[in-house]
């Protein structure tokens, strides 16, 4: 199998500002330990996701992958480098920035979804949009919205406790997508989801992207769950491997094309498409 090669990252002029990425990942480190202790977590890492694309990111345990989403959205500090988030340099913010820009302009879904549990799934979904003093009338329009497109209206008014783990996690895909940020970070969200429910959340993924054009950088280790994504970024011992772009293969032929260099890197994936 021959590799294809990884760009490298684009530059944008000021006359290309309206083209600029979403994400522009420019030559970051992240180095643990000091003296004959250290350790590269990334090395020498560059990208750039386009407004609208569902990137995902693969690699073993230990790889580097959650370290770069870690980076990415600012809740660890790179050593060295760059991140660029619609044209904020985000790596040389002040600390006392970094979570009025976090809040407004970044969405998270983790493993866990993380729903307040004295919050019905309404008031999970609308409380980024509360503590951003949007008006009530426009907060209960942008909540019903997205809670029709997500398919989760019949859950509005349960509690965590009262829905299943896929409704829970597209409960906190809605609480992510509500804002209307300019980049989704999810890591791992179908990790402890069986596959019913993360087929589900997948296609409410592939809602996101395709209604909201929302764009969404998606971390896993599963092949099943890469393959709904429109490009695969391999990252091994801290450094971009390879990349895949899906194009025009349908999702059961990129995702046996991810098998593929999954098994090149001696990873391990789910087999069940």
């Amino acid at each position: 199998m021959t590799l294809p090669t990884v760009p490298a990252p684009a530059r944008t002029s000021a006359t290309e500002a309206a083209a600029a990425p979403v994400l522009d990942v420019r030559h970051i480190e992240k180095v643990y330990g000091s003296r004959n202790n250290v350790t590269h977590a990334l090395a020498d890492v560059s990208f750039t996701v386009s407004r609208g694309e569902f990137v995902g990111i693969m690699g073993a345990s230990g790889s580097g992958k959650s370290t770069l989403l870690n980076c990415v959205s600012t809740i660890d500090a790179v050593t060295s480098g760059n991140v660029l988030i619609d044209g904020v340099d985000v790596t040389a913010m002040k600390a006392s920035k970094l979570t009025k820009f976090r809040r407004e302009q970044l969405g998270f879904i983790f493993q866990d979804s993380n729903l307040l549990d004295t919050l019905t799934a309404r008031e999970n979904i609308a409380l980024p949009l509360t503590i951003s003093r949007v008006p009530a009338g426009e907060t209960l329009v942008r909540v019903e919205d997205v809670a029709a497109r997500l398919s989760i209206s019949n859950v509005l008014d349960k509690y965590p406790y009262q829905m299943s783990g896929g409704q829970q996690q597209r409960v906190a895909a809605a609480r992510a997508l509500v804002t209307e940020p300019a980049l989704i970070m999810a890591d791992e969200p179908t990790g402890a989801l069986d596959s019913k429910n993360a087929r589900l959340l997948l296609e409410c993924f592939e809602t996101m992207n395709r209604a909201y054009r929302a764009t969404v950088l998606m971390v896993t280790h599963d092949s099943f769950a890469a393959s709904y994504t429109q490009r695969v970024l391999f990252i091994r011992d801290g450094r971009i491997f390879t990349e895949l772009r899906r194009g025009t293969s349908s999702r059961q032929e990129f995702f046996n094309r991810i098998m593929e260099v999954v098994a090149m890197m001696g990873g391990e994936a789910s087999d069940a498409l």
